[in-house]
């Protein structure tokens, strides 16, 4: 699946957010000048998964910023762990990089729009 279809499934506040990390990267998430491991090398070189880095990290921005009960912090912390030792392990592979980045991105939407959903049903009680 493409990145340009992930982003075309947001609601439209999504998509703002979104294009404005991606136009302001243009690139993976983080300073790829400052890029040393196989994976961080291979996601600055290659387009798609410097694009679909960028996503994430929009998704894990949002994710981050919604209010959770007490001890999903640490459990937050801990899935971005995850992920990163996961991408670690990728190394220089696009394939196994493209694999975990469109993963991640839904998994994070999916606990985006629990979270959200959960806000709704609590202000509508």
């Amino acid at each position: 699946m493409t990145t340009r279809r992930w982003v075309r499934s947001l609601p439209v506040g999504a998509v703002i957010l979104l294009s404005f990390f991606t136009i302001k990267a243009s690139a993976a998430s983080f300073d790829c000048r400052n890029a040393h491991s196989p994976d961080e090398t291979a996601i600055c070189e290659n387009p798609e998964l410097s694009e679909l880095d960028a996503v994430m990290g929009a998704y894990w921005y949002t994710y981050r910023q919604l209010p959770f009960l007490m001890g999903m912090s640490g459990v937050r912390r801990d899935e971005a762990g995850e992920f990163l030792q996961k991408r670690a392990a990728c190394g220089p592979r696009v394939p196994c990089l493209r694999e975990l980045y469109i993963a991640r991105i839904k998994t994070l939407r999916e606990q985006i729009t629990t979270a959200l959903n959960d806000i709704k049903r609590r202000d509508n009680q």
